[in-house]
């Protein structure tokens, strides 16, 4: 039975992995988090004389830089200036060239959310009247191409060799402390590590290409990282690397100078080794909350600590259970998981998903905001899987807490039978050496007994040899005789001698190597039937089972967890859907906030300028309305006074004025403005420069 583990575990990896890279190839590029709400001129739009700038509002911060706006004539050419700013909260306006034709203008935009991920979309507005432009608009897409891929590959590792380094480590440390002088524990924990420093260095290289081109050339280009380096994400990933630097000492000392100590040693270094591995382990967490999801949107300054306990929750449960895992398959037969360390890590991993279930359910609400988010978003689509994946896992850990509650129960006996075991092989190897110890000690005398008649046997022979050159012939003759027949016994006696050479041979060098090779041809056999004996007990094989297949749930959940990392929450996307943004056409109604930008001349010194008007959320009912004043060329001003009024024309509604308040130089701002019913409406703003100057400008936007 336990010969099919090591095909089915090879068989469980691959189905795994092949699961794994198809998740990971069906994501595809990253979807946006930053959502277009608003644009003035909108997508499809005719107006009548050419604006003055080109402004955009996103549903959260952005970064650009000079080419990530970018407005095109009909030819394909340029006609803004090339420098992007924001004018407030979430918009951003470049300024056009001044007399542009008639014809039909492309928008393209590409940027980076202030949640680390690359947005990128084109529309298209008409001066005049629509014309043909050479111009192609298509649903352009960001962090996409094989890039793309590799940026999204990388995530996946970085979160798996995160999971493994932490899990691993507490496994060690909180579970089974004589577990830091196994080889294969030090393995997986010098694994994850090994893991997510390449992965991090990976996508620090990555991260340009990524947010800009997408070209792999640009990988290379050292100006382009220095870029990187400035930004959020590229801080957070240098942070990475300075933390994992420190998580390498603390590995060295964990399987170094802690797997030396003894027992009541270990204690005091136990706990320095828990506090600086959990200021670790928080601070790698950080890198991750500080610079995605948690960063931006609804309460970021509660939630990022909140995303920290969740990842440090997920890396302890899922890493330890993969310690956990190898040390029951790989472990050495000499040194088995104790049924009190798998005991202390279901009580862990206890712990660890209540932490999952109480932070996850805050970053459900926070990022869907509706339980018709889960059916109706992508993101909400990811999460059900997810939750069904958790469900899962955890209704699997049942069935391994009950496998050790049963191993525990049998520990006693096992631990009986095998200390017998050792008995029993301690008097065989104390019987065997006793026999040896006799065997040797006959041989020896037999051996010198040989010796000293082949000793006198020689002496004769010599003393023969002497008086047969001193003595007559006769007598030397006899004497040879003698001799002949003294060699014959000599001879005879020698036999013996030969009998006693393989004891002899034994005494040198020779006999070394065969005795070194039968010591480890037995060491391997006891090996051998100790690991059959302990991978015999069903409780333990039981155990094993379902570890690992909390392992294989394990694997697909994180790649679930990548791809729900790389898309758009379902917040930002009802929002986006709510806002209607750049897909409404001209003639649809408006449904998010209203950018207008209205230029104005007074006529007087220092009488140019331009208002922008936001309204927000441009809907019947309550609006919020904000205004900003600036000069031509950018800068903020403020002006004796500023009213505003609203006018629908076809229904005879108005003016309706709104007086809005003094905010800051340059920002007036109005709340609980009414707007009674929807449809095309005048927004009209009065400007007043000096006690004689001013001038009233309007424009029309649809408002339902």
């Amino acid at each position: 039975m336990t010969q099919t583990i090591a095909p089915r575990l090879r068989t469980l990896v691959l189905l795994l992995l092949a699961a794994a890279c198809a998740l990971l190839a069906g994501a595809g590029p990253a979807s946006a988090h930053a959502a277009l709400t608003g644009s003035d001129p909108r997508e499809g739009a005719v107006v009548d004389e050419a604006p003055a700038q080109l402004s955009l509002t996103f549903s959260e911060s952005v970064s650009m830089d000079d080419d990530s706006l970018r407005v095109l004539d009909p030819r394909g050419e340029r006609v803004d200036d090339g420098k992007p700013s924001g004018t407030g909260g979430a918009t951003y306006s470049v300024k056009l060239h001044a007399g542009l034709p008639d014809g039909t203008y492309t928008v393209t935009y590409q940027v980076v959310s202030a949640d680390s991920h690359p947005v990128a979309g084109a529309y298209t507005f008409s001066v005049g009247a629509p014309s043909e432009t050479s111009v192609a608009v298509s649903g352009q897409s960001a962090g996409g191409g094989f890039v793309g891929g590799l940026y999204g590959v990388g995530r996946y590792v970085s979160y798996t060799g995160f999971a493994v380094l932490v899990g691993g480590a507490a496994f060690v440390l909180a579970c089974w402390p004589r577990g830091s002088g196994v080889r294969v524990l030090q393995r997986v924990v010098v694994s994850g590590w090994l893991a997510l420093t390449a992965a991090t260095l990976l996508l620090l290289l990555l991260r340009g290409s990524y947010t800009g081109s997408g070209k792999f050339a640009d990988v290379f280009d050292l100006n382009l990282l220095g870029e990187v380096l400035q930004t959020k994400p590229g801080a957070a990933l240098v942070s990475r690397l300075l933390l994992l630097a420190a998580a390498a000492l603390f590995i060295a000392v964990l399987f170094g100078a802690y797997d030396k100590r003894e027992d009541e040693e270990k204690r005091d270094l136990t706990f320095g080794l828990a506090v600086g591995g959990s200021v670790v382990a928080a601070g790698l967490a950080a890198t991750w909350a500080m610079s995605e999801h948690a960063c931006v949107g609804l309460q970021a300054g509660l939630a990022m600590p909140v995303d920290v306990v969740h990842l440090i929750a997920v890396a302890t449960w899922l890493g330890g259970l993969t310690a956990l895992l190898v040390a029951l398959y790989r472990g050495p037969a000499d040194t088995p998981v104790p049924a009190l360390a798998v005991r202390r890590f279901s009580r862990v991993a206890f712990g660890s998903v209540i932490a999952l279930v109480v932070t996850g359910t805050y970053q459900s609400w926070r990022q869907l905001g509706s339980w018709t988010a889960f059916t109706d978003t992508r993101y909400g689509q990811l999460l059900l899987v997810k939750i069904g994946l958790v469900a899962v896992l955890v209704g699997v850990a049942h069935f391994s807490r009950r496998w050790t509650a049963q191993l525990a129960e049998a520990a006693p006996a096992v631990a009986g039978a095998a200390a017998a075991r050792r008995a029993e092989k301690g008097a065989g190897k104390a019987s065997t050496k006793a026999s040896a110890k006799a065997s040797g000690t006959a041989s020896a005398k037999a051996g010198t007994k040989a010796s000293g008649t082949a000793s006198a046997k020689a002496g004769t022979k010599a003393s023969g040899t002497a008086s047969a050159k001193a003595g007559t012939k006769a007598s030397g003759n006899a004497k040879v005789a003698q001799k002949a027949s003294g060699t014959t016994k000599g001879s005879g006696t020698a036999k013996g001698t030969g009998t006693a050479k393989g004891t002899g041979t034994a005494k040198g060098s020779g006999g070394s190597p065969r005795a070194a090779q039968l010591a480890r041809q037995r060491a391997a056999v006891d090996a051998a039937r100790q690991k059959r004996q302990r991978d015999a007990d069903p409780n333990r094989f039981g155990l094993r089972r379902s570890v690992l297949a909390e392992a294989g749930i394990a694997v697909v959940l994180l790649v679930v967890t990548t791809v729900l990392t790389q898309t758009e929450p379902g917040r930002t996307e009802e929002e986006a859907k709510a806002a209607g943004g750049s897909s409404a056409a001209a003639s649809a109604p408006s449904t998010g906030a209203v950018t207008l930008d209205m230029p104005f001349d007074t006529g007087a010194q220092n009488g140019k300028g331009v208002v922008r008007v936001e309204l927000d959320p441009a809907r019947v009912g309550a609006n919020d309305m904000h205004l900003y004043v600036e000069r031509p060329d950018g800068t903020a001003f403020d002006l004796p006074e500023v009213k505003v009024a609203l006018t629908q024309k076809a229904k005879s509604i108005g003016p309706l004025p709104v007086a809005p308040d003094h905010i800051t130089t340059g920002h007036w701002s109005a709340s609980g403005v009414q707007i009674p019913m929807a449809g095309d409406w005048e927004v009209a703003v009065t400007v007043r420069t000096s006690d004689i100057d001013q001038v009233t400008i309007s424009k029309n936007t649809q408002i339902g």
